[in-house]
């Protein structure tokens, strides 16, 4: 689980697997003072990435709680990647919020953990005070996949049961038929989204995976009066550079009302 990143230190420092149902779920928290914010990756990424690592350090700075975790199947977490889903991801998230955390956090969720931390704040508002979406993903298994697959693809998912995907940022990665079916259960941009908390969206204007019109799309359908959208000119999909970072860090900061600098 070691990143070689211990900015947690001076505040206490956990570094243990937590076993959650039957699996066991990397994570890395340091205690601080709330709301404390929680960091949910990436499809196919892992706690261990800049985002997360430099929010450790942003929040170890100001004594804040902050949390990051793998899902099943990811990164140092137990489970397999293929037998993973929005379901069963979402389902981590809330165990890890629910066992992990005490009161209201401010949720930060990266692509496909944009989608998944709407849902954790629709099913449980009261837990969350606020939430930042970098480059967020919701609906992506349908609109981002499934209906830009040639028909090939979709054949071969129908038939095989997956298709292995190539991905620029590492080794091909299995998309598979579970994954787009149980994806379709939690669609949530076909009608307003009814949060009324403050809703950050970042979003990179070159971003190859998720077009940064889906930040607007998100925006236009939460209920929320207190929602922003910032496109970053030239921006890509990850949003890592020190550039992004700082945006992130004052973006947060806003949110929590202190120097996000």
């Amino acid at each position: 689980m070691d990143d070689g990143n211990h900015a947690c230190h001076p505040t206490v420092m956990q570094e243990r697997i937590g076993t959650i149902g039957d699996t066991p779920l990397a994570y890395r928290a340091c205690e601080g003072r709330g709301p404390g914010v929680v960091f949910l990756g990436g499809f196919h990424s892992d706690m261990t990435g800049s985002k997360a690592a430099y929010l450790a350090e942003w929040c170890a700075a100001r004594g804040r709680a902050y949390l990051r975790f793998d899902y099943s199947g990811h990164g140092a977490s137990g489970g397999r990647f293929e037998d993973g889903s929005i379901g069963r991801w979402t389902v981590d998230a809330a165990a890890v919020l629910g066992e992990l955390t005490e009161g209201p956090q401010i949720l930060v969720g990266s692509s496909m953990g944009g989608w998944i931390a709407l849902l954790l704040a629709l099913r449980h508002p009261e837990r969350v005070a606020g939430l930042i979406g970098i480059a967020a993903a919701p609906d992506f298994t349908e609109e981002l996949m499934w209906a830009q697959f040639p028909e090939a693809v979709r054949d071969q998912i129908q038939r095989d049961g997956a298709w292995m995907r190539p991905s620029a940022y590492g080794g091909d990665y299995p998309i598979t038929r579970a994954l787009i079916e149980d994806g379709r259960k939690h669609l949530i941009l076909s009608g307003p989204i009814a949060l009324g908390q403050p809703i950050r969206l970042l979003h990179g204007q070159d971003d190859p995976d998720v077009p940064w019109q889906h930040s607007l799309r998100i925006a236009e359908r939460i209920t929320s009066q207190d929602v922003e959208v910032t496109l970053i000119k030239g921006g890509d999909h990850r949003l890592s550079t020190p550039e992004n970072l700082a945006l992130l860090g004052r973006t947060l900061g806003a949110l929590l009302g202190e120097d996000g600098a």
